[in-house]
């Protein structure tokens, strides 16, 4: 699939998620496989920029190219002005966020609160095609509820407006993550526009992303809580698309190298104090299927230092690996 100038191959690519896709995860996952990796959404707030939290978002060193950066607001000077901004720092793809069902994005009239006013829309997406000469790409959803499901009309205003790609989780921002994607809806975009459709939405097996693509004639998969602790979804997709054929599952001891390698990763982009709070979820999601990870976790909740919390979870693996090695 083409963006721009950018070749995204393999098509199955890492959605962005607030507080997930670092550039910690954004990396692991492009070494797994994934043809794209989406930053975790920024502000179009100028004020903010120079914040921690926006510092680290727009961090981007060893990134490997494309690299994309997803940006939230509702005003198109300040949009256009965010895109520029963050263009400056690196960024190669920028993604208009339409898509965000969260309460405190909505009230701002920002994510997907944007898709009540078609005309607001058509304003941010041409301010900033025009404000940069990177691809401006859009995520949306089907519509703001149920009973007014507009994305085909966004899609072709996208499209007018000089959009580049455009991604379509399959639910309205009513829904939130609830019941099932809607994959008739992001037939209906595709069929309606010429630029490449990204689908989005319960993605989380090779089969599965096969039937998708299939149902829809998307041009590519988003993945996004498909991936949690999981990274290795991108690869066996991919594998699958291309072949038809399933890749061995991870072993034990390739989940319990990979976490720690992700571990010190997210210890030394953050430091010590928060890296060590925010691994605590990736733990979590990495071992939830795994024998007597309720202790585990229980133990990691309450450690504060980085050492003693990778310490707890090489323990826990090492010690899985003896127990069938008995």
């Amino acid at each position: 699939m083409q963006i721009g100038s950018h070749l995204i191959a393999p098509n199955v690519i890492l959605a962005p998620m607030a507080g997930v896709t670092d550039r910690p995860f954004r990396q692991l996952c492009r070494r797994l496989g994934a043809g794209l990796a989406v930053s975790e959404m920024t502000t179009s707030d100028a004020r903010l920029w120079h914040t921690e939290k926006s510092r680290l978002r727009m961090d981007h060193r060893g990134e490997g190219a494309p690299i994309a950066v997803q940006i939230a607001g509702y005003d198109p000077s300040m949009m256009a002005a965010a895109a520029r901004f963050n263009v400056e720092q690196g960024a190669q793809i920028i993604d208009l966020n339409m898509g965000c069902p969260a309460k405190k994005v909505c009230r701002t009239d920002a994510g997907s609160a944007l898709l009540k006013d078609e005309s607001l829309v058509a304003a941010i997406c041409a301010s900033t095609v025009q404000a940069v000469d990177a691809p401006v790409t859009l995520k949306i959803r089907t519509g703001y509820d149920r009973a007014h499901k507009n994305a085909v009309a966004i899609a072709r205003i996208a499209e007018d407006s000089g959009i580049a790609a455009l991604t379509v989780h399959g639910r309205t921002r009513e829904d939130h993550y609830e019941g099932e994607a809607e994959y008739e809806a992001i037939a209906a975009v595709k069929q309606a526009v010429r630029i490449p459709v990204i689908a989005n939405g319960d993605i989380t097996s090779p089969q599965r992303a096969r039937a998708v693509l299939d149902a829809t004639g998307a041009d590519a998969v988003m993945i996004g809580r498909g991936a949690l602790g999981n990274p290795w979804i991108f690869q066996e997709i991919s594998e699958y698309l291309a072949t038809g054929q399933i890749c061995p599952a991870p072993s034990h001891g390739e989940v319990g190298r990979v976490l720690l390698e992700h571990l010190d990763e997210l210890h030394g982009f953050y430091g010590p104090g928060r890296g060590v709070r925010v691994a605590r979820k990736h733990i979590q999601w990495y071992c939830q299927d795994h024998p007597a990870s309720e202790h585990l976790w229980a133990m990691v909740n309450k450690v504060e230092c980085a050492i003693a919390q990778r310490a707890l979870v090489a323990e826990f693996f090492a010690a899985a690996l003896r127990a069938r090695a008995a």
